[in-house]
């Protein structure tokens, strides 16, 4: 009897340090993706602020044009 507690005690630490690993493994690997996306944030943030930067708009057929520019092929 004490052989079979001692079988469940053993499989439930295993199962208990393969869970932990696990998370711990996929709270690091979500905070360096989230940590990557903020700084490419932040970049395009810096680089859309730059002087020589137009905003384009989409145009009624679906191209991207500066704003006020109709020269769209008639």
């Amino acid at each position: 009897m004490t052989a079979l507690i001692l079988r469940f005690v053993i499989i439930g630490l295993i199962f208990w340090a393969i869970y932990a690993g696990v998370r711990r493994i996929w709270r690091d690997w979500t905070s360096q993706f989230k940590a990557e996306e903020k700084a490419i944030h932040d970049r395009d943030l810096r680089e859309r602020d730059a002087p020589g930067v137009i905003t384009l708009e989409r145009d009624k057929d679906g191209t991207y044009r500066p704003p006020g520019n109709d020269n769209r092929p008639r």
